[in-house]
């Protein structure tokens, strides 16, 4: 059982969660790729003779944080359209910014559940790649 105490400032906690997010993506380094047809099916290398793209961002895909929707802080999050229904039950956090880095994204969903965690919320990021 936590014994830290939720805060009831929640639009304070939002910015608080939300800024420490945004740091945490800014420093965030994605690991770039290369991105190409294969020479052959299952083969893992890259056919440079065909059309190649860079991306620097890294590897795409989505990142969003979870928590119960009936605390307090769920209900001030649904209400003022911060969180959304989640799949499964709960509510959600997704992370719209940062392009299709998921790295950044990622970065993102973990400092702001850290918050929340530090905070008295039952929160935990998620993510996928696309």
């Amino acid at each position: 059982m936590s014994t830290t105490a939720v805060k009831t400032d929640f639009a304070a906690l939002y910015a608080e969660a939300d800024a420490a997010g945004k740091a945490a993506a800014e420093a965030a380094i994605p690991v770039p790729i290369v991105v190409g047809e294969e020479t052959s099916p299952f083969s893992g290398q890259v056919d440079y003779s065909k059309p190649t793209y860079f991306v620097s961002e890294g590897l795409c895909g989505f990142a969003w944080v979870n928590f119960k929707g009936n605390t307090a802080w769920g209900r001030w999050a649904k209400k003022t359209g911060v969180a959304s229904k989640a799949y499964g039950g709960g509510l959600q956090v997704w992370v719209r910014g940062y392009g299709q880095s998921v790295t950044r994204k990622e970065a993102y969903a973990d400092a702001f559940a850290a918050v929340l965690r530090d905070n008295g919320v039952d929160a935990y990021a998620g993510s996928r790649l696309d």
